[in-house]
């Protein structure tokens, strides 16, 4: 679990501060437009991990596999069944996520309000 949350650093230190996560990055994002423009042109059967506004959890937003299609999401896929560990790490992370979205939320509220 540690090595998942620290792959930025892992990279950063890879590289030998030489550079950021920042091409890691930019691959996912390739990817996930790749895949949309595949969907928007009628390829069936795409499947992509998206952090989006959803409500298969009791979070506004969460990250879950999504069946993408010409006009974007079309279904919200389940996240499966999690091994007892996975469902700790689950509960523990649930709190942690809620607040870093309210903070998410609360700053494009307050540079709404100054436009």
């Amino acid at each position: 679990m540690a090595r998942i949350q620290d792959a930025g650093t892992e990279v950063v230190n890879a590289k030998a501060g030489a550079g950021s996560a920042t091409l890691s990055m930019a691959w996912a994002a390739a990817r996930f437009v790749e895949a949309c423009l595949r969907a928007i042109h009628g390829e069936g059967g795409i499947v992509e991990c998206s952090y989006v506004a959803s409500s298969l959890t009791s979070l506004p937003f969460f990250a879950s596999p999504v069946r993408l299609g010409r006009s974007g999401v079309e279904e919200f896929l389940p996240l499966g069944a999690l091994n007892d560990l996975e469902q700790r790490n689950y509960d523990t992370m649930l709190p942690e996520l809620a607040g870093s979205i309210k903070k998410g939320i609360d700053f494009v509220q307050r540079r709404a309000e100054k436009q």
